[in-house]
């Protein structure tokens, strides 16, 4: 009770230095150690971190300091690193998704409930000011009965910026598996779960070319679809459509804009903690921004990872495995949807995550 949740991260790549900041700054946590299958990568990501030991994946899982797993490694091992923290008895919690499938999502899940640990998963941006403050205006009832939302990501690649971009068009990887995470988390968490959807997909190059880092100029294969627009029917009866592309250039479509009988809310960017909530209602002077109301203040990447140290055992973190396989669960049924041409039910249901007061992170 009162003590710093040990954690030990395996994958030590471009999203890794967030983590350390966070972990770094919120006394709720301490990093014991890394692991990476470049140990020099390793080395170089703690390098002024001198109490962190740089270690190989087996060591790690065997060290008996580290109570949780961070488990950064790409899309296609998330589910065998997660799996071999479970087996040594630690906690998991993971970048998104949870895993390339709903099946090995499925397989951590029941592993971890057989061995009595928790799973937790990214994306936590959820759990900042931005999405909350938007929750808590509609369960305020300020736009009246939700009908609808919209929800927009526009980009056209990550592979103009990121050095080894090769994962996020192969499978477990693409727009809607790589962004969607955000996006369907923060409408599930502001509406509630989805029972069915309806999606259509394309893509428009069999190849992308790396744009900066070592690899600059190589062409790197796409095996999966770039382009995605979809349906989904939320439980509650409100409907959200949801476009994600690595295609297109741009777009001024709002990232998230919730539409309800009295008003709606432009929702800010849920790859972002932060951002203003603005609020327009039937008959009033326009949109207006919302005062902060709750959610996490000054939140990083890994807020979820104090959350999770400081939810009571036996009950889900905010950002726990439950949401993330059901937010995996909605993606698969989505992409099955666009191959088939035809709506899909969603087998998997889970709780609206708890909101977040009004919390400064350090906290949590």
């Amino acid at each position: 009770m009162g003590q710093p949740l040990n954690i030990g991260i395996v994958g030590c790549g471009a999203i890794v230095g967030q983590y350390l900041a966070t972990i770094a700054r919120l006394p709720q946590l301490r990093l014991v150690a890394v692991a990476d299958l470049d140990l020099e990568r390793a080395r170089q990501a703690v390098k002024d971190h001198p109490d962190v030991a740089v270690t190989d994946v087996a060591q790690l899982m065997a060290d008996p300091r580290i109570e949780l797993v961070l488990n950064l490694t790409v899309p296609a091992v998330h589910a065998e690193i997660a799996l071999l923290a479970v087996a040594a008895g630690k906690h998991v919690y993971g970048e998104k998704p949870l895993a390339a499938t709903s099946a090995d999502a499925q397989r951590v899940l029941e592993a971890a409930a057989a061995a009595g640990v928790r799973v937790g998963c990214a994306p936590d941006t959820v759990l900042g000011t931005g999405t909350q403050t938007a929750r808590m205006a509609i369960d305020d009832g300020l736009i009246g009965a939700p009908i609808a939302a919209t929800a927009t990501m526009v980009t056209p690649g990550h592979e103009r910026w990121h050095p080894n971009p090769d994962f996020y068009y192969a499978p477990g990887g693409g727009p809607l598996l790589d962004m969607g995470p955000y996006y369907i988390s923060s409408l599930i968490t502001m509406l509630g779960p989805v029972t069915s959807v309806i999606g259509a997909g394309s893509r428009t190059r069999a190849k992308r070319r790396i744009g900066s880092g070592p690899r600059e100029g190589e062409e790197v294969p796409v095996t999966v679809d770039t382009h995605i627009s979809g349906v989904l029917v939320h439980a509650s009866g409100v409907l959200s459509t949801l476009v994600m592309s690595f295609d297109a250039v741009a777009t001024r479509a709002a990232n998230i804009e919730v539409h309800g009988e009295k008003g709606s809310l432009v929702v800010p960017d849920p790859n972002h903690f932060d951002g203003e909530v603005q609020l327009s209602r039937l008959g009033g002077p326009g949109w207006t921004p919302l005062p902060v109301s709750a959610g996490y203040q000054g939140a990083g990447r890994g807020v979820g990872l104090a959350d999770f140290a400081a939810t009571p055992p036996g009950r889900e973190p905010r950002a726990g495995g439950q949401l993330a396989f059901h937010v995996l669960d909605v993606m698969e049924s989505l992409l099955a949807s666009a191959g088939s041409g035809r709506a899909v039910t969603v087998e998997s249901t889970c709780e609206r995550p708890r909101p977040v007061p009004l919390t400064d992170a350090a906290t949590a």
